[in-house]
Formats: C-alpha cells, structure tokens, sequence
C-alpha cells in the first residue's frame, strides 16, 4: 500500500468506529550520523522509523493515539481506542477539522536524490575536524559530524484532504577547545540544508570555529553600562524567534502575549519587513501544505513595521474569530499548534561595519545563555558573550555578563546590517539595538 492508501484505510477504520471526522498523519524517515574526536571515530550510525498518528472527533472532543505498527489489520483496534477515548474528555468549542482547500501543492525542491555514503559522511568530519585543529591556540575538539536524513511524510483527513512530500536533510559541524586550564574557550560552526551541494565548504566551517574560539580567549568582564548591543547572525534570529512567539496564535488567545493588543500597530521599526513563507524552495522549514492540509502563503508578517497577521492553525483561528493561516505544525502525538515556516527579517542596507562604525563604547554579542524571556511582559535578560565595540572596532572578548531590556524596545529600536544568511529557518542579519542594559562588574 502507498502512504496515503494506508493513512486512507485508516481514516475508514476510524469511522467505522464512530469517529465523526479525522485525520491521520504518517511520518517515515532514515537517518546516518557520524562524528569524529581527535581522528578516531566516536559514531557511526544508521536509523529507520515509522510512526503513525490518528486524530479522531466525536462532535467537540477529540483524542489523538499513535503507533509504530503499519500493519492495517491492527488498525481497527487503533481506532477503537482512539474513539473510545473521545467520548471520554472534556468538549472542546474550537476543535475539528481545518476547512477543506482545494489547491495545487508547489514543487519546492526539498528532496535530494543523493544519500550519502557513510565513508563520505566520515571524510566530512575529518576534514572539518582537521581544518579546525590546524588552527594555531586549538589545544581538544569535541568532536567533527556530519549527517543526513531523509523524511516521507502523508498526512490524510476525512474532510477530503490527502497529500504528502519528502524532504531531506545535510549537516555538517564542529565545536573545538582554545586554550587550557582555567583559561580555555569553546566555539563551533554548523551547517544545515536541504541538498548536499548547499553545504557551507567543511574546512571553512572548521577554520572559522577554531578562530572564533582562540579570539574568545582571556576574556574580560565590563562594567555595567546602557550601551548599544550589535547581535551577530547566530543569535539575532533569536530576536525574530521571541516576536514568532508573541505572534503565535495560540498565545493571543490565551492572552499571555505581550503583543496581544498590536495588530495594525507597529511592533518593530518603521521600514522593516519580517516575512514567513513556507513555499521557499529548498527552505530548512518549507512544506506543500501545513499540519491540517491547509496551503499556507507567503506574506509580510510585519511590514514597514506593523504587524499584518498573527501566525493561526485552525484551532486558534476560530478563537479569534479569523481564518488559518496554513500555520499549523504536529507531530504524530499530539494535536496541531500555529509555528512560523521559513521566517526571517529583511535585510537593511548598510555592512555590519557600518552598522557599528559610530559606537564609541557598545557590544557585539555572539553567545546568549539562558532564557530568561517573559513572553507575557515582554522582559528580556539572558546571558551573553562576545567582543567590546570600541570606535567602531571589534575588541577584547568578554563574557559572564547579561544584557537586559524590554522586548517591545528592542523590537522598536532594531536596525538591521545587509548580511542575511539563511541558516536555521529563523533568520536575521547583524542587528543593532541602542539603549540595552549590560550588566557587568
């Protein structure tokens, strides 16, 4: 039987049980990873998995139940317990079934037709491995990897909806060790994407990883200051990931957002773009079509400013009395919850050099520790590292220090470099913020 010919045989032994509506959702995937420690191989391993996952309604009370057998003669069971289980939890005014959607699912290139070798995935790890540790000050490595996955995914509704995609995935990193004693640093690189010939060259990731360490070494701790923070590219996407939550559907309507009251109201500085689109090709977090069959859409979450849109699955949309936004994201056990896709904030139009090029004192951060986020006051603390901004330049390295403020300034007061990457699915280039809080010595 196909994915959709199983998920289909399900959705009938469903409701032949009594379910009045479901869905069901099969996920099938292969993986090799291997990593290397000071030339020896530490892994080498090979996964296979299959789960299935049945969501079931009798009028508003629904259940979920998921297996890892594919076996359809023990499907009737499946949905046996699946719908017993329904009649037995509380209603729910907002559940069922996403609307039906009748579209063409676009071909976004996330499948590579390439799987690797294990004797190629080990050749990676070594020459990232190696490259890091020809570096002069790099004294242990933690270790080179690299991997790859292939996941098939099927997802079926007795709404009418029947679709599904595979979608790969390459990585490859490293973290390494400078110094030694009580005086060592630690640094990595990685590299996600979907077909092998995306990936960031090896041997440069491992030279920048060991640089990047041995530059952190002796660092220092400053004095407490309100200064200008610059956040380098792998951590300024976690700005748009705190502004992904305040916009997430199922927070406004519970009303533990600090954003609750902002739509058509600018949350970020005028002339800024954030935009989500699930239909990038070859996007880390791309997909034909959500976790309810909905076919979602890019679009200016944010634009010159204002937010457009809260990020909706079905559930959340009648909460608020709206539409889905083809949000929806679920695994095989539990129900769909709204998630941004291939999110990231329009670049600006200065180098990251410029963007720093007036601060007499400031910080350049590229390590944040910690969580400390109120998603309901929009309080910002976290721990952070990285290098002192004097005149303009990059200079001596600091660390055991937290930088403070309020989410809603910081959104406010963001100015953004020319250096967007797509690297993780939530994206932003270099990021200036004036007036934060370093809390130092």
């Amino acid at each position: 039987m196909s994915h959709l010919e199983t998920l289909d045989s399900l959705i009938a032994a469903a409701r032949r049980a009594g379910a009045d509506s479901a869905d069901a959702l099969l996920v099938k995937n292969a993986s090799l990873s291997v990593s290397r420690r000071l030339g020896k191989i530490e892994q080498l391993e090979r996964a296979e998995g299959f789960d299935i996952g049945l969501r079931v309604f009798i009028g508003q009370r629904q259940a979920v139940i998921s297996s890892t057998d594919a076996d359809p003669r023990g499907f009737e069971k499946l949905a046996e317990r699946a719908v017993a289980m329904a009649r037995v939890v509380p209603e729910d005014n907002f559940a069922g079934l996403a609307d039906t959607a009748s579209f063409t699912f676009p071909d976004l290139d996330l499948a590579d037709a390439e799987e690797p070798a294990a004797e190629a995935l080990l050749a990676r790890a070594a020459l990232i491995e190696e490259a890091a540790l020809s570096v002069p000050g790099i004294t242990n490595s933690e270790g080179g990897e690299a991997s790859w996955s292939r996941t098939e995914i099927a997802l079926v509704a007795s709404n009418g909806f029947a679709g599904g995609y595979t979608r790969s995935s390459h990585s490859t990193g490293i973290s390494v060790v400078a110094g030694q004693g009580t005086a060592m640093e630690r640094d990595w690189e990685h590299s996600f994407t979907v077909h092998l010939a995306d990936l960031e060259d090896a041997a440069t990731l491992g030279r920048r990883a060991a640089e990047q360490a041995v530059a952190r070494l002796n660092p220092r701790r400053p004095a407490t200051a309100r200064i200008p923070v610059i956040f380098a590219p792998r951590v300024s996407g976690s700005l748009l990931g705190h502004l992904a939550g305040a916009i997430n559907g199922a927070s406004v309507a519970r009303g533990t957002s600090f954003l609750k009251d902002s739509m058509g109201k600018a949350v970020v500085a005028r002339g800024l773009t954030v935009r989500d689109d699930p239909h990038r090709p070859r996007g880390l977090r791309s997909r034909p079509f959500d976790g309810e069959g909905q076919p979602g859409a890019a679009r200016a979450v944010v634009e010159d400013g204002v937010l457009t849109t809260w990020v909706l699955d079905a559930r959340s949309a009648r909460q608020l009395g709206l539409a889905s936004t083809g949000h929806a994201s679920r695994g095989t056990g539990g129900p769909p919850g709204p998630s941004t896709t291939n999110f990231w904030l329009e670049p600006g139009h200065v180098t990251p050099a410029e963007l720093m090029g007036d601060i007499v004192e400031g910080l350049y951060v590229t390590d944040l520790i910690g969580m400390g986020v109120n998603g309901v006051t929009g309080d910002y603390s976290r721990g952070a590292a990285g290098f002192m901004i004097r005149h303009g330049e990059l200079a001596e390295p600091v660390s055991e220090i937290t930088i403070a403020g309020r989410l809603q300034d910081i959104f406010l007061h963001m100015a953004p470099a020319n250096d967007l990457t797509f690297r993780r699915g939530t994206d932003a280039p270099t990021i200036r913020v004036d007036g934060l809080t370093l809390a130092g010595s």
